[in-house]
Parts: C-alpha cells; structure tokens; sequence
C-alpha cells in the first residue's frame, strides 16, 4: 500500500512513518521544515526515516501543490499542524497549518482518489477537561484546540456529504523518543542533565494527564488503517486510560536520572488543560486497541533516547 503521511519528519510522524515501512507499505512523507522549534531535530528525524528507505518532500501545506506526491496513494495520515498551546503564536498561524492546510489536503485527497484519509486531532478539542468520551461535546479553550476541533469536522464534513473515506484520531498528552523540544518532558530532561532551573507552570504539578506513549499512540493508529471499513466517518480517542499527574510524571524522571530538578515556576498558562483521562472504549471496543507501556518504561526510553541523541549535540532552544 502507498501511504502518505504529512508532518512526515516531525515527532508522532516519523515514528508512523517508520512503523509503516516496517509493515511493508510504500511510505512517503511531507514536511514543511519549518522554524517552530530547532529544524536540526527534524532534519535529524528526517535522516533516521531516509536510511530506512523512506522519501520525504519538502513541502507547505497552505502554500504549494502536493498533487504529485499524493496522486496513486491509498491513505494519507495527515499529521502536519501548527501544535502547541502558545499565547505568543498568532492565530493566524493556527488558522492557516491547521485548518486551511487540511482543506487543501482533502481536496488534493478528494482529485487523487485517495481510499482512507486519517486525520489526526488532539485531547485538547474537548477542553480544560477532556476526560469523556467522543460524543461529548467539544469545548476547547485554545486557538489550537479551537482550529484541531475545526480542521476535524471539515475532514468528517466531507465524509458526510460527499461520502469520502475518512476518520480521526484525538490523541492524548503524547511522549516518547524525538518528542518537540518545547513539551515538558524534553524540557525536564534538559534542565537536570544541564544543571538548569526547570521552568513549570503554576499549578500544573497538580494537571491530571493521559501520558501516552508514541508507540502504544502508533498501535492504535495503524488498527484504523487497518479497520477502515469499521473506522470510516468514526472519531477514536487514543491514549491511556492509567493518568498520573505532572508532578509524578517529574518524578519518575528524576528517579530515572538520579536527580532532582530545580523548579522554576513560572504564571498559569492561558488555556492549558487541566485534567486529561483518556476514555478509550470505543476504540477498545471496535479497534481491539490496548495501551501497555507504563510511564516508567516509557519514560526511560525518552531519556535513553535524549542522552544519546540530542545532549552535548543539539541545542534544543536556539
């Protein structure tokens, strides 16, 4: 099967990719590259997915044709978005890589035939307290969970007037090897491994949260594809129902390292969530998905995968 997988280079995107490859599928990535974060990581991502035989093409989602690249792909897992809850980032930004990007997706999708089209969304949709199930009604309080809410249902939109062979995936607090600099555990590891005060939200030790590892996030996402005909049209929140809070999260990474971290608290962030507890029965149910890692494995392999990989190599904040 040629897949397509966009946002190809960037966190949960190469790890699909490379599982895909793994499976036997045709894999090509898009990827925009851009300035979000250090571009070394993806650059660094990108040549891990190349060495496995996987292409990526420099492309911008709400600027340049993707025709070519699509064109013959059975599915397209559409990755690519503006990520993060920021109050420096302008909604511009949200608006145009999350949801203008994902209609000229589905349109380029719509002109190649594209056969299954996997949207990826996010915990944050739901809002402050994303702890229900799918057919709770969304109630996001950031411009990313308001433009991820908004990119979702124009995917499904088109499922349900023009029949196109579609589904989306809502993912909960992800983490795990090449994770974005920016998220708290890369931030963590960084601070302790470097002696540096740990800047934290006020309050967030306290967040309640769905850490998931990527690997158990690509289980569930490679069972759509491979159930689309039960998948189509369908919303699936993938996660783990076992939630910690941030705070027992940091502490399983200093137990991991051996030291504490310095914290540095920094005010409330507008329009964070404050609890997040996956309720995956819908896709146990129709998927047979299963979490299994514990965050104590999981996050073991993130500092293996950072000590190795990125400390006294990359800087990760330039």
């Amino acid at each position: 099967m040629k897949i397509v997988v966009t946002g190809a280079a960037g966190f949960i995107g190469s790890h699909l990719s490379e599982r895909l490859k793994s499976l036997g599928h045709d894999v090509i990535g898009i990827d925009s590259f851009n300035t979000y974060y250090n571009p070394e990581l993806k650059k660094l991502n990108a040549k891990d997915l190349e060495e496995k035989g996987i292409s990526i093409e420099k492309r911008d989602l709400v600027t340049d044709d993707v025709s070519d690249v699509i064109q013959g792909a059975d599915a397209i897992f559409h990755l690519a978005a503006q990520p993060g809850i920021s109050s420096t980032t302008p909604f511009e930004h949200y608006l145009n890589n999350n949801f203008i990007a994902t209609n000229n997706l589905v349109e380029a999708a719509r002109s190649a035939g594209t056969k299954k089209f996997i949207n990826i969304a996010t915990s944050s949709i739901y809002g402050a307290h994303a702890t229900e199930d799918e057919t709770t009604a969304p109630k996001p309080t950031s411009n990313y969970g308001v433009t991820k809410l908004a990119a979702e249902q124009l995917v499904l939109s088109y499922f349900r007037d023009k029949g196109f062979p579609a589904a989306s995936a809502r993912l909960f607090s992800v983490y795990g090897e090449r994770e974005r600099p920016e998220k708290l555990y890369p931030k963590l590891i960084d601070a302790i491994l470097n002696d540096k005060p740990f800047p934290l939200f006020e309050g967030s030790q306290e967040h309640l949260r769905s850490y998931t590892y990527v690997g158990d996030i690509i289980d569930g996402l490679v069972l759509i594809l491979d159930n689309f005909e039960k998948s189509a049209g369908e919303i699936f929140n993938l996660g783990t129902d076992q939630a910690i809070t941030t705070g027992e999260g940091i502490k399983i990474v200093e137990d991991v390292l051996g030291k504490k971290a310095v914290l540095d608290i920094k005010p409330k962030r507008p329009g964070d969530q404050k609890e997040t507890h996956a309720c995956i029965d819908k896709a146990r149910r129709i998927l047979g998905y299963n979490p299994v890692t514990t965050p104590q494995v999981g996050l073991k392999k993130e500092v293996d995968w950072f000590k190795e990989k990125i400390w006294k190599k990359i800087d990760l904040y330039l």
